[in-house]
C-alpha cells in the first residue's frame, strides 16, 4: 500500500470516527503531497512522499520550539499532537546511538579524521539515514565524533 493509499484509507477512518485533529492533519499531509506532485509534474515516488512527510514533521517540531520560547504551551501541546499523527506515516526513527554507529562506520570508511572532512561525512550520513533521522541530530553526532 502506497503512502497516498494509506492516507486515503486513514482519512475515511478519521471521518467515520469524527476524529477532527487526525482528520485535519491527514488533510494537511494530502495537500502537501498533492502540491509536491503538481510541482514535480507527476506522481511522487514513495521516497519523495516520505521526504514531504518528514518536512512537515520538521516544520511542526520547529513550531513547538518557537511556541515554547514564546510561552505558548497550549499551541506547543496542540502541535505535538499533530506531530504524533504525522510520525505514524514515517518509518521508525533511529536513536542517537544508532545514528552514531552509522556515522562511525562512515568515518572509518572515508578515513575522516577531523572537521575538515565534515562535508564528506555529513553527505554520506544524511544519505544513509534519509527519512529515518533528523538532519540536525545527524549533524550533531557527526560533529561530536569528528571532534574526538
Amino acid at each position: 500500500m502506497t503512502l497516498t493509499e494509506r492516507l486515503n484509507s486513514d482519512l475515511k477512518e478519521a471521518m467515520k470516527a469524527k476524529d477532527k485533529k487526525r482528520l485535519s492533519v491527514i488533510r494537511m499531509l494530502k495537500g502537501a503531497l498533492q502540491k509536491k506532485a503538481l510541482d514535480n509534474g507527476g506522481e511522487l515516488s514513495d521516497e519523495e512522499a516520505l521526504a514531504v512527510v518528514a518536512k512537515e514533521r520538521k516544520q511542526r517540531a520547529d513550531s513547538v520550539e518557537e511556541f515554547e520560547a514564546a510561552g505558548r504551551t497550549d499551541l506547543a501541546d496542540e502541535t505535538r499532537q499533530e506531530i504524533e499523527v504525522v510520525e505514524a506515516y514515517l518509518p521508525e526513527q533511529l536513536s542517537e546511538d544508532e545514528i552514531a554507529t552509522k556515522v562511525q562506520e562512515i568515518i572509518e570508511e572515508t578515513d575522516a579524521s577531523s572537521m575538515k572532512d565534515f562535508g564528506k561525512v555529513m553527505g554520506k550520513a544524511v544519505a544513509a539515514t534519509k527519512g529515518r533521522a533528523d538532519g540536525s541530530t545527524v549533524q550533531k553526532v557527526v560533529k561530536e565524533l569528528l571532534n574526538h
